[in-house]
């Protein structure tokens, strides 16, 4: 994919701006802000939990308050939880035809390219709004294989309640870290997918999550089970406008990948960068089964995003393929986490960060490998492009071997533009601008590649945007 035909010489071809459109405030119902077990209550009131999320609810309360925050990677000591409102119910019901939804918010959407996407490439889509799924559909020749693809709520209390009970955060326990805990109490939307076994689902789905509301936190849920010999590919897309108050995003993602069965999970954010991303996402892969992540990262104040996959099945395989580009007021920590946790096991992590005007991009990884792991493999690959002086990206890997029987390695690269390649492509007609901006493109094109196709051509806009300087 080539990432620049032409230059570009007027920014509205490209309008970045778009997510920073800001609808009106018109919810139906918002709690107060800070963190109580009242507001817990009122959550899952609003909600019509079972009892047993209720309880739930209330317990995760008690392991967030008794939970430090943690002491190392990038501070988030601007994020004051009194501050924060951690339900805000949208105007309306959730809908199953898109000319149902409120103009408002089908506008919204309309401008980001939900519906065309849909249109277009996409078995099925859920765009949340605020706290709650807006709209959800999925194609009648998906739902005519067996699969599921609905909201959260509605998986909660409808025939498939029993297998959210098992799951419902059995990969990522509140008690992993403080920010687990309070998604325990709070969450809030997101989707349930079912892939049943054998099943092929040709067709990627997408969930869209928009947090419009200032001061707000949003908290959606995503549960993926891929049965048996199954196969998914699942998009994640999510922006917000961006405010002079902080807002937080602490969902959380847990995939279950049966024997055989393959999962990719692709996800690029461009939260506003007001944004304290504090994400979640956990896989545990069976005998022979495949988990793909691919992740871009651009926008947030501050992110911690590490996917963790647990390979707990012989042969059972892990690819993660990430970028970051972090720009200036932006600390992004970002990376990767593996458990070999069976034999024959393989991992390969290769990621690529870009820093510029004061940004921070750091690389984190963990690798651990168990007792019993035997002729288990994991690469680690990491490369870092600083544009300036002035910006910082570290590599923090940590590898926790505990069977000799084993082939590990972790590279890492961190560098700045060529001067010499700049000259010498501004020798053959290009302007700086552009000659740095195509040294950059072909440094993410590896990358690029892996994304879907809508998102891969986004990526490079919005990086030949920040090498013009027309957003930051």
């Amino acid at each position: 994919m080539r990432a620049f035909e032409s230059e570009k010489t007027d920014v509205a071809e490209v309008d970045r701006s778009i997510y920073d459109i800001r609808d009106g405030s018109n919810a139906a119902f918002t709690v107060s802000s800070g963190l109580t077990s009242e507001i817990v209550e009122k959550i899952s009131e609003e909600k019509h939990d079972p009892e047993w999320m209720r309880i739930f609810r209330l317990k995760a309360l008690e392991t967030y308050n008794k939970m430090p925050v943690q002491n190392w990677g990038p501070s988030i000591a601007g994020l004051d939880m009194n501050n924060i409102v951690t339900y805000v119910r949208p105007n309306t019901e959730m809908r199953g035809k898109w000319s149902d939804v409120p103009e408002d918010i089908k506008n919204t959407f309309e401008r980001l390219g939900i519906p065309k996407a849909e249109r277009a490439s996409l078995a099925g889509v859920g765009a949340q709004y605020d706290s709650e799924v807006v709209y959800h559909n999925v194609k009648a020749e998906v739902a005519a294989q067996g699969v599921v693809y609905t909201d959260m709520e509605s998986a909660l209390t409808g025939p498939y309640a029993e297998m959210v009970r098992k799951h419902f955060m059995r990969l990522v326990p509140p008690t992993d870290h403080k920010f687990a805990a309070l998604h325990g109490a709070v969450w809030s939307g997101g989707s349930f997918v079912y892939v049943p076994a054998g099943v092929h689902v040709e067709i990627p789905l997408q969930s869209y999550f928009r947090l419009n509301a200032p001061g707000a936190g949003q908290f959606e849920h995503t549960l993926i089970i891929v049965d048996k010999g199954a196969y998914l590919h699942f998009i994640e897309g999510c922006s917000a406008p961006k405010y002079n108050v902080a807002n937080l995003h602490a969902g959380c993602v847990e995939i279950y990948v049966g024997e055989n069965a393959r999962v990719r999970y692709s996800t690029i954010e461009n939260w506003s960068k007001n944004m304290y991303n504090l994400n979640t996402k956990r896989a545990r892969v069976e005998k022979g089964g495949t988990i793909e992540w691919v992740s871009g990262s651009f926008g947030s104040h501050t992110s911690c995003l590490y996917p963790m996959s647990i390979l707990a099945g012989e042969g059972a395989r892990m690819e993660f393929t990430g970028i970051t580009f972090a720009g200036a007021g932006q600390d992004l920590d970002t990376g990767a986490k593996v458990v070999h946790a069976a034999p024959n096991t393989s991992s390969h992590i290769t990621t690529k960060s870009i820093a510029r005007d004061g940004g921070i991009s750091n690389f984190r990884s963990s690798v651990t490998v168990l007792p019993n792991a035997k002729n288990s493999k994991s690469a680690v690959s990491c490369e870092s492009l600083m544009l300036d002086d002035r910006s910082r990206s570290d590599t923090i890997p940590e590898m926790d071997i505990r069977c000799d029987a084993v082939d590990v390695g972790h590279e890492a690269k961190i560098g700045r533009i060529s001067e010499e390649a700049v000259f010498y492509l501004m020798s053959r007609g290009l302007s700086e601008e552009d000659a740095r901006a195509l040294i950059v493109g072909g440094f993410a094109e590896p990358i690029a590649k892996e994304l879907p196709v809508e998102y891969a051509v986004e990526m490079n806009n919005l990086i030949h945007l920040e090498m013009k300087g027309s957003i930051g």
